[in-house]
């Protein structure tokens, strides 16, 4: 039921007429969460009710994905919303963006409505963790920073990290290690760092 300019009427389905028809509004209750409003029909006088109900919850199994590490939540929806793989949401105040959903047998989908969803994957859309390995000499620490998904990364540049300038020396994807290039952070699994040669270079 779709409200109109005016407080007393509104477009609804019609029993006789159809879909989308201006009724006027002559009673409401509430109805629990919801209401049952009692309309007449402008096209054909006909009087009916219209119930009006809030969709009801559902936990959607979710994996969410920070980088290496994962975690297996149940994310709220309304049962009949439509979740779109690149679709974002918010959870415990972080951005996630869907990357998988599964139907009831376990299938891919594209597009789903909340409560055909078995199984549904997301990952942290506004950062992303990207692992470090710094060597000095002959000993090396391993560290991560958080930086925007879409910061880039270019082997032989020089970056602060602790206060310290260090060079990258390669960039290692899920296809391997590069020493040349760059990359963008989310396409990044670890980055080697060295000293320069001269660190105040």
């Amino acid at each position: 039921m779709v409200g109109s300019d005016f407080e007393d009427e509104a477009v609804s389905d019609c029993p006789d007429c159809g879909e989308g028809v201006m009724h006027e509004i002559i009673k409401k209750s509430r109805k629990g969460k919801g209401e049952d409003v009692l309309v007449r029909c402008l096209e054909c006088d006909k009087v009916h009710t219209v119930m009006i109900r809030p969709p009801k919850l559902v936990m959607v199994s979710t994996t969410l994905s920070d980088g290496r590490e994962s975690q297996s939540v149940d994310v709220e929806a309304d049962e009949d919303e439509e979740i779109t793989v690149g679709d974002l949401f918010e959870y415990e105040e972080i951005s996630w963006r869907v990357t998988r959903i599964d139907n009831s047998d376990s299938r891919p989908e594209k597009i789903l409505t909340a409560s055909k969803i078995r199984s549904m994957w997301a990952t942290r859309s506004d950062k992303t963790l990207v692992g470090l390995t710094m060597t000095n000499g002959e000993l090396s620490e391993s560290s991560q920073i958080e930086c925007e998904p879409d910061r880039v990364f270019s082997c032989g540049s020089i970056m602060m990290v602790g206060g310290d300038r260090w060079r990258v020396r390669a960039i290692h994807t899920g296809r391997g290690r590069t020493l040349t290039g760059s990359r963008y952070a989310h396409e990044i699994r670890r980055v080697y760092l060295h000293l320069p040669e001269n660190k105040y270079n």
